[in-house]
């Protein structure tokens, strides 16, 4: 490292330089040189992840850090598609800088919503004004992406579905249905039949992603609370076994639920 090398200025044009700099076949890095847009791709997710974690955990000078991190990823994306004659940097800037402005006419222009919600329901009528300037596709469902998440995009996919009026009346609908797929997965299991099962499972998933949509809650959000519920309440276990002198392995689960349900009852 050169740590006679100045402090950055934090100015985006260093940044820039720095890409070009990893990428410049001559004396650049020999991995930045081998990437693509499908090889860079995970790791785009990845940092995504990994700004959302540090704000669950209320890190921030780690949201610092990703953040930066998460930003050099659309440099490196950025930086390849000139190389290609695509786009470049300054091309990504004005184009989310025009949809910003184009889809808050509320703040950018005369009257328009006033509350979160009216806020919402414009946003979606105006991206699908977008969606009818585009070339038609053959489906209303083509252009939600297939690399989100499984249970992101399933509500994606349901909203997309509910604009056009193909939606439940109202969540007791979509817990009857999960009632419903629930004793379909009951009998899948019954029957052995391990792709049947499979199936079920996902039809049961997809409804309870339908559900937190009606609730207006976020899933994946819900999901990442339970599991961080999860990991305190095992260490709970852990430290409580601890303090009797043993290990995990050596208790019973009677005693390992016991002390659970103690760190139910603490928070």
């Amino acid at each position: 490292m050169n740590e006679n090398r100045p402090k950055s200025s934090g100015d985006i044009a260093e940044l820039l330089a720095i890409m070009r700099k990893l990428r410049d076949k001559n004396g650049g890095c020999p991995w930045d040189l081998e990437q693509d847009f499908s090889t860079i791709a995970p790791y785009t997710i990845e940092e995504a992840y990994e700004v959302a974690s540090a704000i669950e955990a209320k890190d921030y000078a780690a949201l610092k850090d990703e953040l930066g991190d998460l930003l050099f990823q659309v440099v490196f994306h950025a930086q390849m598609a000139s190389e290609q004659n695509l786009f470049a940097f300054p091309d990504v800037v004005r184009a989310v800088c025009d949809k910003m402005v184009r889809r808050h006419p509320h703040v950018f222009a005369q009257g328009g919503a006033k509350t979160p919600e009216a806020v919402m329901l414009a946003w979606d009528e105006i991206k699908r004004r977008e969606r009818e300037g585009k070339p038609a596709k053959e489906s209303l469902l083509d252009d939600v992406p297939r690399a989100l998440p499984a249970l992101m995009r399933a509500v994606k996919l349901q909203n997309r579905a509910a604009q056009v009026g193909f939606d439940w009346p109202s969540a007791m609908n979509v817990t009857d249905k999960i009632a419903e797929e629930s004793k379909e997965l009951a009998e899948a299991a019954a029957s052995g039949k391990q792709k049947k099962v499979t199936e079920e499972f996902g039809d049961l998933l997809f409804a309870m992603a339908n559900l937190a949509r009606h609730f207006k809650l976020d899933p994946e959000e819900a999901l990442r609370a339970a599991n961080a519920k999860f990991v305190r309440r095992f260490k709970a276990i852990e430290s409580g076994l601890h303090a009797q002198g043993k290990k995990l392995e050596d208790a019973s689960l009677e005693e390992m639920e016991a002390l659970w349900q103690e760190a139910k009852k603490f928070e």
